[in-house]
């Protein structure tokens, strides 16, 4: 029986998707990869926060899933919400390569000597949040879109002075040699699930789970379990910027999650951990819910607010 894999069009989409394939023609698993144009790709002239509805890199493919046109919907983690969708599950998810955020620039090797008014790329308000909190107007930080290769381009044409990316995508197209310096904690945490392949199928596609089970790594589902439950409690989806990091340290999970308000003035953070033998979706909970107890609700609210103005 072939195994339909649907996936994005773009380089790094087609990357995973085949990674995930050559690991099965190990196991002698026919296949086939069925392309999919999802809104994300459509509408590059605006800012993801601002399309105004979850999935914009998932929900199309989901859709041919439960479809039956594909068997298994192949995502950057990151980008596919929280709230589940019926019919489907997440059924597994490969190890995790880099979690961390990249810096690559033309005038400087770490973003701390930018010049001030040097003008940063990035489609992430978390990524914009986080600058901002620890240099304040220092930098002009402006959104850029499409894919690793066009926003490469834009940065050596000039249209800016830096850029940041995940390093995961750079390490798997063979450009982690454009990589000035890394963005990680304290200072960065990266968004949730960034590093990590997400393997979506139908819930009662029994046979299917069964051929893709080998591609699993335990410790990476349970670390993005927490970091996805953190994300789903708090409500924040894309409109907000949240960022999080789950870790095995030892026989404890270990979750780390961070909300910080639009302007960059606010952030709350806290940490807490659990025995890897508990269920990862309690700790995001009792995370997001630390947070909640900070102020994060507060920042929510407001973000909200300004998207029904």
């Amino acid at each position: 029986m072939t195994i339909r894999f649907g996936t994005r069009g773009s380089v790094l989409a087609r990357w995973q998707t085949n990674w995930c394939v050559n690991l099965l023609k190990e196991k002698k698993v026919d296949h086939k990869v069925v392309v999919i144009e999802t809104s994300g790709d459509r509408l590059l002239d605006k800012s993801i926060a601002n399309i105004g509805e979850q999935g914009v890199f998932t929900k199309e493919i989901q859709s041919a899933l439960l479809r039956h046109e594909i068997d298994v919907a192949v995502h950057s983690l990151k980008d596919l919400p929280t709230e589940p969708v019926a019919g489907l599950v997440l059924a597994s998810v490969p190890k995790r390569d880099s979690f961390r955020d990249v810096f690559l620039s033309r005038k400087a090797t770490v973003i701390e000597k930018l010049p001030k008014g040097s003008r940063i790329g990035t489609g992430s308000l978390r990524r914009k949040t986080q600058i901002v909190h620890r240099f304040g107007s220092l930098f002009q930080i402006d959104e850029i879109r499409g894919n690793i290769e066009t926003r490469l381009r834009k940065l050596d044409q000039g249209e800016y002075d830096a850029i940041i990316l995940s390093e995961a995508g750079l390490i798997r197209l063979g450009l982690s040699e454009r990589i000035n310096s890394f963005l990680e904690p304290p200072f960065f945490l990266p968004a949730v699930g960034q590093g990590a392949i997400g393997l979506e199928i139908r819930l009662d596609d029994l046979h299917t789970a069964k051929q893709i089970a080998p591609l699993g790594d335990a410790p990476t589902f349970a670390a993005v379990q927490a970091e996805r439950a953190m994300l789903q409690k708090l409500q924040g989806g894309c409109i907000a910027p949240i960022a999080a990091l789950g870790s095995i340290e030892g026989e404890m999970l270990v979750l780390r999650g961070r909300i910080l308000s639009l302007d960059g003035k606010m952030m709350f953070e806290t940490t807490l951990s659990t025995s890897i033998n508990n269920d990862p979706n309690l700790l995001g909970i009792d995370v997001a819910n630390e947070l909640i107890k900070m102020g994060a609700d507060t920042i929510l609210a407001e973000i909200r607010q300004q998207r029904l103005s």
